[in-house]
């Protein structure tokens, strides 16, 4: 416990893009697009080194998708970023044409996820985007839990042929991966072994998994934590082995309790082994106005909720 809360936080924003300045150097097709969030999706850098690669089409998100679509269509590496509320909600209908169905090549970066825009209120929480891309065939999601998975599933998303929708907070998280982590796509990452109760989260919630399973571990209890970055292709195998080997399994998301990671969970458990199982994230409600950190607390996701809510379930198990 006290390692994660001494370690240096990263924000995963820099990450993402410092690994694009990167292979921008060596890959003249890598291109970046933007809805006059520059600043907020950190490619001040990118803008200085590589002007001509750049374009920012100001607030206009639906626009955006079709000069990324085009760009793609014309043998550019796109990747499309902008606020995760506005990039996924006022352009879904382009995502679901423009890029899904006509399989295009552009990379969505969901910038600010989840409720890292707190103090801006309800009409900045990006709390549905999970719900909203998961609903779209053709679409891969990660949500990478530091700034080590943000930099491999960059690199990953360059070379992937097709769409994919990264999902990045701005929040700062510790580094939970090895510095030599190679990103797979639909592959859970066990962050601690356990056999009486399965956590699984990704995000900036996975860090908040590991330190309940510390919680838990100095009550004797033995907690799997899985970061599942992938919700879309979801790590079904990893999913049935901790349903079969802890007996029980518990979510925790950055996003509505409804058609995300808990959502997808559920969905494999019920239909191989049915156990007992606890989704949290947001209630079904608009979130109201607060950071990120107290939000995430008052809807029961601080390490101490989610060593109580895991408990919860053990008894429920155990019954």
């Amino acid at each position: 416990m006290s390692n994660l809360s001494e370690a240096k936080l990263h924000d995963c924003r820099d990450a993402f893009t410092q690994t694009l300045e990167s292979m921008a150097q060596t890959n003249q097709e890598i291109v970046a697009v933007c809805n006059d969030s520059v600043g907020s999706s950190k490619l001040n850098s990118f803008k200085d080194k590589y002007p001509d690669r750049l374009i920012n089409v100001g607030i206009a998100e639906q626009n955006m998708i079709g000069v990324g679509a085009g760009l793609a269509n014309g043998g550019k590496v796109p990747f499309v970023c902008g606020a995760a509320c506005f990039l996924t909600g006022r352009a879904l209908e382009q995502i679901k044409a423009d890029v899904a169905y006509s399989n295009t090549n552009v990379k969505l970066v969901g910038i600010s996820s989840g409720m890292a825009y707190g103090p801006l209120g309800p009409t900045h929480h990006s709390t549905e985007d999970f719900a909203w891309v998961r609903a779209i065939p053709n679409v891969p999601i990660v949500a990478p839990c530091d700034s080590i998975e943000t930099a491999a599933a960059v690199a990953y998303a360059a070379e992937h042929t097709g769409p994919i929708f990264l999902r990045l907070s701005r929040e700062g998280v510790p580094d939970l991966l090895p510095a030599d982590h190679k990103f797979e796509l639909g592959k859970a990452v066990t962050l601690s072994e356990g056999s009486d109760i399965t956590l699984i989260a990704n995000g900036i919630l996975s860090v908040r998994a590991l330190k309940a399973a510390e919680l838990l571990a100095a009550e004797g209890i033995s907690a799997r934590v899985l970061n599942m970055a992938t919700v879309r292709p979801i790590d079904r195998d990893a999913i049935i082995a901790a349903a079969e080997e802890t007996g029980a399994i518990l979510t925790c998301e950055e996003h509505t309790i409804f058609g995300g990671l808990g959502s997808s969970v559920a969905e494999v458990v019920v239909e191989t082994v049915p156990v007992p199982m606890t989704r949290l994230g947001v209630p079904g409600i608009f979130v109201p106005t607060g950071t990120a950190s107290f939000l995430l607390d008052e809807f029961g996701m601080a390490p101490e909720g989610l060593a109580a809510s895991a408990k919860e379930l053990i008894k429920k198990k155990k019954a």
